[in-house]
């Protein structure tokens, strides 16, 4: 009964879920574009301002533009999308797009950071009125690699908003540089860098932003930017080894069914004729090989449409329904030897993670709060809520993670003796670096157990089809010479 009812609130919750998304999606296509009367003024006002920044350089062009930002502070209507085509310093032409209110806006930032204008446009919406944005989350390596330029121009003597600048011209992507010129256009404006950073939060981790934030307060931004890089550099490789040992079973796998399929389908009804015409009774392997072919050959097309609804609705489900979502990171962390990389992975990032946020001199409390953001595992999540309420009750951390299944034993002892020293920080590293070393051993050890058992099973496959068909075939031969 209990099992009936969680699958009654699962997809209760799933289709809850799916008519959020119905009304989010309805509201974001009804949006209206600005008044054209406040455009008009707008465009009136940045006008007057390139007319003014053109006879400025270097500061003085940065105040010309930023007086006229001022006017933007505080208006939350809805930005509009302009394609642009310009030329560097080089000659050289550049395609991009960017945010603003109005076009004369987007020529006096392009202006200002020194692009010859060819043209600018407004983007066309769609008949939904809606954008997709795609390719405007920065990956682990190439968050590194930024933070890397960045730290070394900043120690150079390079201002923070130029070498955001050199950045932006010096990338290859067209997503990335939007968000860079987003972040120039911020830091122009008088905003600090935390907070361009906190206006692209759909581009930039949570933690990042909050580190940048605690560097603020100590003038320490270069050697924040060094250990941030290093951090997402740890992650990149971690992605890179899990992607490295899972490529090559995963490949044998999908090759296997293929090969399996091709043969039920194409291969097995020829022989079904010949079977026919001799006559006689069937061995039972050659029967169900037979069967087998026969159902594939006729739903094949329905069954791989059944395999991508039941995905799309997984990945619905997964990313939509908290209930769901746990249940099945649950059930992952619980399989043998995969559970394992799952719950080194998460211990790993936690542990470094709030090893970095305590160097930093970042409030218990305050990183607790961030990691429950950051995190996507629903069980690390409980467990950092259950913290945050034990430590409002003066407990200690250790107390919400003791015998907790997800989280290991000598993980634990040692948060508890960090708790106790008062060297939380530097005892959360060394966890840190003990379970991802772990972690690397246990991928190692998922790509030797995963290559046999994919080559085991096409071999045993291809091995069933082809025994089932020789074997009627040789009774079939020992009749002819019998007569």
């Amino acid at each position: 009964m209990n099992i009936f009812i969680s699958v009654y609130h699962v997809f209760r919750d799933l289709f809850a879920s799916l008519k959020n998304i119905k009304i989010n999606f309805e509201k974001g296509a009804n949006k209206k574009l600005k008044e054209k009367e406040r455009q008009e003024k707008e465009e009136d006002l940045m006008s007057e301002a390139l007319k003014n920044a053109s006879s400025l350089s270097g500061k003085d062009t940065n105040k010309a533009l930023k007086d006229v930002l001022e006017d933007r502070k505080g208006n939350k209507d809805e930005l509009l999308t302009f394609n642009y085509v310009v030329k560097d310093s080089y000659g050289k032409q550049i395609k991009g797009s960017f945010d603003a209110k109005s076009k004369n806006e987007v020529e006096s930032f392009l202006v200002n950071e020194g692009y010859q204008i060819v043209s600018i446009e407004l983007k066309k919406k769609t008949k939904w009125n809606m954008e997709i944005n795609i390719g405007l989350k920065f990956k682990s390596g190439d968050l590194s690699f930024a933070l890397t330029q960045l730290s070394t121009y900043i120690k150079a003597g390079i201002p923070l908003i130029d070498s955001v600048r050199i950045l932006s011209k010096q990338t290859t992507k067209a997503s990335h540089r939007k968000i860079y010129q987003k972040l120039v256009f911020d830091l122009v404006a008088g905003e600090s860098f935390s907070r361009a950073l906190e206006n692209q939060s759909d581009s930039f981790p949570r933690l990042l932003i909050n580190m940048i934030k605690a560097s603020e307060m100590t003038g320490d931004l270069p050697t924040t930017l060094d250990e941030m890089s290093e951090y997402y550099n740890s992650i990149e490789e971690t992605r890179r080894q899990m992607i490295a040992a899972l490529t090559y079973p995963a490949i044998i796998f999908v090759f296997s069914v293929i090969v399996v399929a091709f043969v039920l389908i194409w291969v097995v009804p020829n022989f079904v004729s010949m079977f026919s015409e001799a006559g006689g009774e069937l061995p039972g392997i050659t029967q169900f090989t037979l069967g087998a072919s026969a159902f594939l050959s006729n739903y094949y097309l329905l069954i791989l449409g059944i395999i991508v609804v039941l995905g799309i609705t997984y990945l619905l489900a997964f990313k939509n329904v908290k209930s769901f979502r746990k249940a099945m990171q649950t059930f992952y962390m619980k399989l043998p030897v995969f559970g394992k990389v799952i719950i080194y992975n998460e211990v790993t990032m936690f542990t470094k993670t709030f090893a970095q946020l305590l160097n930093h001199s970042v409030h218990i409390t305050d990183s607790m709060a961030i990691l429950s953001k950051i995190s996507n595992n629903e069980i690390y999540k409980e467990i950092i809520a259950n913290t945050m309420n034990t430590l409002s009750k003066g407990g200690k951390i250790s107390e919400s993670f003791h015998g907790h299944w997800a989280f290991p034993i000598v993980a634990y002892e040692m948060l508890v003796t960090g708790e106790s020293t008062g060297q939380l920080g530097p005892m959360m590293e060394k966890v840190s670096e003990h379970f991802s070393s772990m972690h690397k051993n246990a991928v190692t050890q998922i790509k030797a157990f995963i290559e046999p058992v994919t080559i085991i099973f096409l071999a045993g496959a291809i091995g069933f089809i082809l025994l089932s068909i020789f074997i009627p075939m040789f009774g079939l031969y020992t009749a002819v010479e019998g007569a």
